[in-house]
């Protein structure tokens, strides 16, 4: 009897060796010679802005390690979903990839009634490139220096000081409603359909105030076009080390970091997924793209994807909270 359990599991063995020899070369034919062609990276954002910045840094890197071309195809409109739901139900064969934005991503499942796309269902997570704070900032026109002077201003005035907004449910639409929830006041949102424009009517004084990613407003701080007034992440930036937290400033609980990264459509061959990963991750580990990466204040990361998975479900979770107390409800 003993000798046909022992047989028995000699024979069970046999044949798990086989299976993993079978599916080691079928996971290797999967990637071998990949990518064979150019490789389309889908950016809900417009050419010039923050995660713009980031995916054509990392695509050239990815381009100069694979061989072949990595265009980047940005595709704006509904707070990003246009875009998002393209790359979702792309061909999943590793020839498709999203550079996601926060906001299609952990936003505007709570943002929006319903979504052409789910997040979670049709589309695989591959790497956490960056996360990315946003600046306050003020038009020099104002009369404050500080956050605790630019709550009193707005107390005094309420409802006089405008900040723009990107769209709803972006970060820089819930860092002003955040704000107005935790410190009682009534800055009012100017929505805008370019993020270009926003910018340029806070430089003119059209807007009086300004939350927006830290790479794009960090030019116009050096210049004294804007005035900082603090950075929303949860510690101080080295590229701005004299910027305070909100949280410092006087707003406890106050953190909003935006974050973006590389994901495919769900069934792309978890192979392709982890050969992208592991270049995405050697590349943002880089010494080059560190620096870079931090010399805009942001944060570089390239997580697994199972640790970029973790990440979204956490982040979808806290922006429902942030949703619900600002109540933020999609145009």
């Amino acid at each position: 009897m003993k000798a046909k359990t022992a047989f028995g599991f000699a024979r069970m063995g046999a044949a798990l060796l086989g299976a993993c020899l079978i599916v080691q070369p079928a996971a290797q034919a999967q990637t071998r010679g990949y990518p064979e062609k150019s490789v389309r990276v889908i950016v809900p954002a417009p050419p010039g802005s923050a995660p713009d910045f980031l995916v054509r840094l990392v695509g050239q890197k990815l381009s100069e390690a694979w061989g072949q071309p990595v265009v980047i195809d940005n595709i704006v409109g509904a707070s990003g979903n246009i875009g998002t739901e393209r790359a979702a139900k792309a061909v999943p064969d590793g020839y498709t990839l999203l550079f996601n934005t926060i906001g299609p991503i952990a936003v505007n499942v709570s943002l929006f009634d319903k979504l052409p796309y789910d997040p979670i269902k049709d589309l695989a997570p591959i790497s956490l490139v960056a996360k990315m704070p946003n600046i306050l900032t003020v038009n020099p026109g104002v009369p404050v220096k500080n956050l605790a002077e630019l709550i009193a201003l707005a107390k005094k005035e309420p409802g006089r000081l405008r900040y723009g907004t990107a769209g709803p449910g972006t970060t820089q639409h819930l860092s002003g409603e955040l704000l107005n929830t935790l410190a009682g006041i009534q800055l009012v949102g100017v929505p805008y359909k370019s993020s270009a424009q926003m910018t340029t009517d806070a430089l003119g004084g059209q807007i009086e105030v300004l939350f927006h990613n830290a790479p794009v407003l960090l030019p116009h701080l050096k210049s004294g076009g804007l005035r900082g007034i603090a950075i929303t992440s949860a510690k101080r930036s080295p590229a701005v080390p004299d910027l305070p937290t909100m949280a410092e400033a006087g707003v406890p609980g106050f953190e909003i970091t935006a974050w973006f990264g590389f994901m495919a459509p769900r069934g792309t061959p978890q192979a392709i997924i982890e050969k992208i990963h592991t270049d995405v991750a050697r590349i943002v580990a880089s010494p080059e793209i560190q620096e870079r990466i931090l010399s805009q204040a942001s944060e570089p990361v390239g997580n697994s994807p199972a640790e970029y998975a973790a990440f979204i479900n956490a982040e979808i979770a806290k922006w429902r909270a942030v949703i619900k107390q600002a109540n933020v409800k999609a145009e």
